[in-house]
Formats: structure tokens, sequence, C-alpha cells
């Protein structure tokens, strides 16, 4: 509390109403963060950038989020609380105006990383404001289910709204928008703050401002290797080169100054402590099945040919999943079911969704056939992720726990990189491979080819097109059905190989003695017993 003993709210605002205004505000870093990445092909146009591109911009907006949140604490009990919530919100507002003025991809990629500063800074002090107003055993399911469910959920509102105002009028106003939201947010704040102190006031001269730096250079050359990789052929790019030995260095100088100052904005001893280090890898590798989902909205579109206002309303499925996940994992740990029996349930629905996907992976489908898999996926996102996350920060004791947050954290950034990087080698290698093997089926001297080709030039002589014409959209037309085809096998091969890996995964869990006994731990932190 204060350092008065004072509320921060004023007297005459209900409870009620505090929680739905935290909840509210809480939504900020939902949309700084979903913006741009909520309609990545319309973004890239609009900035003259590649796909790759708007992906790194979004790691930089997260990169710079983790490494936030290693000092925000001082910033946060240094200023009174809302006069701090007050400033952000603002610098906000006047971010969104600016970004939408801005078509130049460097000055772009500044506004990201100055974006993901100001969504760390009141993420960590709202919600430790909201667990404040709880008073149940079960706060911490309750408010992390609220704030955790919001973010997996939040995505399909934003595309929705950014397909409907693509299709009414400009992108511009989709930015005032979200200028408008943060205006809101700081009337709310202005309306029902009162100027004291959450915590009692700290000095603001002990910042670890090095550590921060360090940080920063290290994750945001990390994840240029993970995106730009492929696209720049690896270690054959200096680029590349050069940010693997940035990475590198500063890795060690972060890791040595944490070792040697006295008060580290990390304490790396949380990594003694195998349940962390079991939370981490779980994070990791839910990431990176999770990074799947985007090959089926890009099969939406490029294949079957979906409009985007279908693909964006379809989302909403996989919403209504998380919710379900989401509400059957609060109930779960509500009524202390072990931990990794929560982690099998999501990983078999996770492996399940990927190999019943393999089978859907044809040149059409109808609505009804992917409805089960697609929802499914987010049943088993929201089963894992809260679970995930309170594993992870009570792996360790309670005084190092903003360290473990700061891991989960971390492993969600690696884990969304690394997924993007699988997914985008994975889907040139096998398409590659399948293109060599078609090519063998079809040269143009096989009697088969120039049958399929004589029959589409007729269909389109037919139609009133001249015999080179026709030619050439038979041509068009064969390398359009040999390039979904492509992408079909492609995915069909990356699907089951993420299924299967997350079946041994399953079993792993299952038969794993350290995992078996975690669960005591896990339930001593979240609830006395």
């Amino acid at each position: 509390m204060s350092a008065s003993g004072n509320s921060i709210f004023k007297e005459w605002v209900p409870n009620w109403a505090i929680l739905s205004i935290l909840v509210f505000c809480m939504l900020h870093s939902m949309v700084l963060l979903g913006l741009y990445t909520s309609n990545i092909t319309y973004s890239a146009s609009y900035l003259d950038i590649e796909p790759e591109d708007l992906q790194f911009t979004m790691s930089l907006t997260y990169g710079t989020f983790l490494a936030t949140i290693m000092i925000e604490g001082r910033l946060f009990k240094y200023f009174p609380t809302r006069n701090y919530f007050v400033v952000i919100y603002c610098f906000s507002a006047i971010l969104f105006i600016v970004s939408a003025y801005t078509n130049d991809f460097y000055v772009f990629a500044i506004l990201r990383v100055i974006e993901g500063i100001l969504m760390a800074l009141p993420w960590i002090p709202l919600r430790i404001l909201l667990l404040s107003r709880f008073k149940t055993q079960n706060a911490t399911i309750v408010v992390f289910s609220l704030t955790y469910g919001a973010l997996l959920i939040a995505t399909p509102f934003i595309v929705n709204i950014a397909v409907w105002i693509l299709d009414w009028s400009d992108w511009t106003y989709m930015v005032y928008g979200s200028a408008f939201f943060q205006i809101v947010c700081v009337g709310l704040i202005s309306l029902t703050f009162n100027n004291n102190h959450f915590h009692r006031k700290v000095p603001l001269y002990q910042v670890d401002w090095t550590s921060f730096v360090l940080l920063c250079a290290d994750i945001l050359s990390g994840a240029f290797i993970l995106v730009y990789g492929e696209k720049k052929y690896w270690f054959q790019s200096p680029q590349i080169v050069t940010a693997t030995v940035i990475c590198l260095i500063f890795s060690a100088l972060f890791i040595i100054r944490q070792l040697t100052v006295k008060r580290p904005c990390f304490d790396m001893t949380v990594f003694r402590y195998a349940n962390l280090r079991t939370g981490l890898l779980l994070f990791i590798l839910f990431y990176i099945s999770r990074s799947s989902l985007n090959i089926c909205h890009a099969t939406m579109s490029k294949v079957w040919n979906w409009e985007p206002i279908r693909v964006a309303n379809i989302q909403y499925l996989n919403a209504l999943g998380d919710m379900i996940g989401i509400t059957f994992a609060g109930i779960l740990m509500a009524k202390g079911v072990a931990t990794r029996f929560i982690f099998v349930i999501g990983f078999l629905l996770m492996a399940i969704h990927h190999l019943w996907f393999t089978f859907l992976f044809v040149p059409d489908v109808a609505l009804v056939d992917i409805v089960v898999p697609y929802m499914l996926q987010g049943i088993a996102v929201g089963t894992l992720f809260v679970p995930l996350v309170l594993f992870t920060v009570s792996s360790v004791p309670s005084h190092l726990a903003p360290f473990s947050g700061a891991v989960g954290v971390s492993g969600r950034f690696w884990g969304t990189n690394i997924g993007f990087c699988i997914m985008q080698n994975a889907q040139v290698f096998f398409q590659a491979k399948h293109f060599h093997k078609f090519r063998q089926f079809i040269a143009p001297e096989s009697q088969e080819t120039q049958q399929r080709i004589a029959q589409l030039q007729n269909s389109f002589l037919a139609k009133g097109y001249t015999a080179d014409n026709a030619y050439q959209l038979a041509m068009q037309q064969i390398g359009v059905a040999v390039q979904k085809q492509d992408i079909l096998l492609s995915n069909m091969e990356i699907f089951t190989g993420i299924g299967l890996v997350l079946l041994v995964l399953v079993v792993l869990l299952l038969i794993n003695q350290h995992l078996k006994d975690s669960f005591n731990l896990f339930r001593n932190k979240i609830w006395v017993s």
C-alpha cells in the first residue's frame, strides 16, 4: 500500500468499478502489441516492407518489453501512481498519432522500440493493483486468467476491426482509434485515482540502465538472427554474422554484470531451480507449437481463397476455444489438480489439433470441416497458458518471484521468434523439395502434362481468348496449381512433425518423476497448505 497507508483510489469509487477500470487499462498493452500485427499483409504494404520486417518490429516491441520489466519496479515506486499511469498513456496516444504519419521503416522501428517500453511500464503494476483487490485464496488464478485471457482473445477483435476499417475507410482511423483508447484510459485514471503512492517511495538513482542497454542489444540482435536468417542465407550474410557476434558479446556482458554487481536487475540464481528451467522449456515448446496457427490462416487466404473478412471472423472460434480452455484450466487449478496433468491435457489437445489438421490441407474445404480442430487449438492454448505462467513464477522462493516472471516473459519472447524461424525455414525447405519432385512429373514433354495444358487451353479458347493468351493462361493455372500443392504438402509435413513431437512431450510429462513431484511446490506457492 501507499506509504501513508491510504488507498490510491478515491473513496467514492466502488470496488467493481476499480476492477473494471484496471482490466480495461491492461488492454493498453494488447493495443500496442496488436495494432500492426493484426493485419500483417496490409501493414507491410502500407510501410512498403516485407512480412519479415514487420515480424522483426514485433520482436523489437516485445524484446524491449522484456528488458523494461527488469527495471520498471524502480520507476513505479518513485512516481505517484496516478501520475505514472497518466504520463504513460499520454505518451502512448502521441506515439500512435506519430506512427499514423510514418512510412519510413527505420523511424517505424524506433517507434516500436518505444512502444515496447510503454507497454511494459504499466503491465506489472496494474496486475499488482488487481491482485490487491481480491481477498480469496484463488485470487492469483482469477487475476491471471482475466489478464492473460484478455490478451489471448484480443487478436480476433483487433483483426475484425482492422478489416472493417480497411473496407470502409483509411488505415489511419485504426491508429486514431487506438490513440483515443489511450485517452479514455487517462480519463478513467484521473477520475478514480488520487495522488498517493502504492509503494513507499524509492530513490531513482539505483536504476540499472547499463543492464537494460546490454539486454536490449542482446535480445534484439538475437531476434534479428532468427527472423532474417533464412532470408539472408544465414551465415553467408555479413549482417547475420555481425548480429551473432553482438548477441554473444552482449549476452556475456549481461551475465557477467548480473553476477558481479551488488544489486542485479536479474538474479541468475533462479536458474538453480529445476522447475523454473522446466517451465522455461515448456514455454518455448508451447510458443513454437502455437506459431503454426499462422500457417492455417495463410492457407485460408492463399489456397482456399477465403475473403479477409471471413478469415477474420473465423478467428472468433479460436477465441471461444481460448475462453473455454482458460475456464477449464482455472477450475482444475482451483480444485488442486496436479499441474502435470493440466500440461498433459493441454499439450495432448495441441497434438490432436496438429495431427487432425494434417488431413485438412486439401485444395478446398468447408468451414464445418475445420471448426472442431481449429477451436481445439484455442482450447489447448487456454488450458496451458495460465498454468504455465503460474508454474514458472512459483518455481522459486517468493523473493525471487519477479525474476522468475521475467524468465516466463523470456520464454514467450524466444518461443515466438524461434517458432517463426522454424516455420519459415520448414516451409522453404519442404516447398523446394516438393517443387523438385513435381518438376519430374510435370515436364513439358510429358504426355499427361500436354493433355492437361491442351484441356485448359481449349477451355480458354472457348471463352474467346486468342491462342497465345489461352496458352499463357493455361500455363499460369498449372503453375498456380503446382504452387498450391507445394504449400499443402509442406503444411502436412510440418503439422505432422509438430504433432508427433508434442505426443513425445506428453509421454515425457507422464513418466518423468521430477515433474510428478513438482506440483507440491507449485501448490504451496499458490495456495498456502
